[in-house]
């Protein structure tokens, strides 16, 4: 499954964070993916692999605002 990240997308993973939060800013793209959690804040950086994995779905493209 190959998704498209682009800078300031926000996705939707599948499993909610410990905060509670399922909603991430995309902060970096590349081999690693590295984004934030819009809830609280924490930074986590992935393998591309594992963030689309982990990823249910993109909520919103950054050029769609």
């Amino acid at each position: 499954m190959l998704i498209e990240y682009s800078v300031g997308d926000i996705i939707e993973t599948k499993k909610p964070h410990p905060c509670g939060g399922k909603t991430w800013e995309i902060l970096r793209t590349g081999a690693d993916v590295k984004m934030k959690c819009v809830t609280c804040g924490r930074i986590v950086m992935l393998s591309r692999e594992e963030a689309e994995k982990r990823t249910k779905k993109v909520l919103q493209k950054k050029n769609e605002e």
